[in-house]
């Protein structure tokens, strides 16, 4: 994994959880790969990635049975959307209205593109 400098790398990397739950790779009640896995997977600090499934667990995205491990959420699917499309909501779209004022682009060229897809 490529870590950025916006974010703090443990935050990326429950980003990155939450994208392979939200994916399907990780689904409600699937054990998860331990804190070290993880921590080797992404070829971090074991410290780094306790931060990370912390972080998860008080979310409420995943879960600890102990001495099994961490198990993803029931709800942690729909949790999850709700977070990103309210982030989305909040910060992406008003970025993008701004950049598309500046620019000059009209809602129907968005239109288009998004049908292209």
């Amino acid at each position: 994994m490529i870590f950025t400098n916006d974010k703090a790398i443990y935050v990326q990397m429950a980003d990155r959880l939450c994208d392979e739950i939200l994916a399907g790779t990780y689904k409600a009640d699937d054990r998860i790969p331990s804190v070290r896995e993880y921590a080797v997977m992404l070829e971090v600090n074991t410290n780094t990635a306790v931060k990370t499934y912390e972080l998860l667990a008080r979310e409420g995205v995943i879960y600890n049975k102990r001495g099994l491990g961490y198990f993803v959420h029931p709800d942690a699917r729909k949790q999850i959307l709700e977070r990103r499309r309210e982030e989305f909501r909040s910060q992406t779209l008003p970025e993008m209205f701004r950049q598309m004022r500046l620019l000059d682009i009209d809602i129907n060229e968005i239109v288009k593109a998004w049908e292209k897809q």
